[in-house]
């Protein structure tokens, strides 16, 4: 799933008329170097969420003619619905286990090793974190599980009122449908 609904409210004045997901990089929108390297990684079918200039998506993506692979557009058109909603609403077109990735992040990572590595391990969830300077940034316990996270400049948490030690990075992960599951349905995920 590649996640293409957010406002991006820090690219302004440039999302005031494209969504982020195409904004260009290196003489491409950004939605295409991750499709293109989904694809590349052994991906063939893949779930974008729209809702920010959402038809400006559609459209590019007809354009392209989805790159010659499947792909699903799950329409938060209507409501924005963040990470975890985003997921419930797709969660009908996932199988198990499945890849989640932001449209804005681009990098060097061996993602089918990295899912390789999630089908080889025990995990209900694979996250795959770097440092990077940030506002937001990932908090995780002595035993690296995720347990939240920190707005640095307005110490707002989540969840709400969380007491944090440890902090960490921007993210691309994994995890498991039946799991994924299970927290959505105890609305766990923040």
């Amino acid at each position: 799933m590649i996640f293409a609904a957010g406002l991006g409210t820090r690219l302004k004045p440039l999302t005031d008329h494209m969504p982020k997901a195409l904004a260009p990089v290196a003489g491409k929108p950004m939605l295409e170097h991750v499709i293109e390297k989904l694809k590349a990684s052994g991906f063939d079918e893949i779930v974008i969420n729209v809702h920010h200039f959402a038809n400006q998506i559609i459209d590019f993506l007809k354009a392209k003619d989805n790159f010659g692979i499947k792909i699903w557009i799950s329409d938060e058109t209507d409501e924005l619905l963040d990470t975890g909603g985003g997921i419930k609403k797709a969660s009908g077109y996932f199988d198990e286990p499945f890849l989640v990735h932001n449209a804005d992040i681009l990098s060097n990572v061996d993602l089918r090793a990295m899912y390789d590595y999630h089908l080889k391990s025990d995990n209900d969830a694979t996250l795959l974190v770097s440092p990077r300077k940030t506002v937001r940034y990932l908090i995780f316990d002595e035993n690296n599980h995720l347990q939240g996270w920190v707005n640095k400049d307005t110490m707002q948490t989540k969840p709400k009122g969380f007491v944090y030690q440890f902090w960490l990075y921007k993210a691309k992960y994994l995890v498991n449908l039946k799991s994924a599951k299970v927290v959505l349905k105890n609305s766990l995920i923040f």
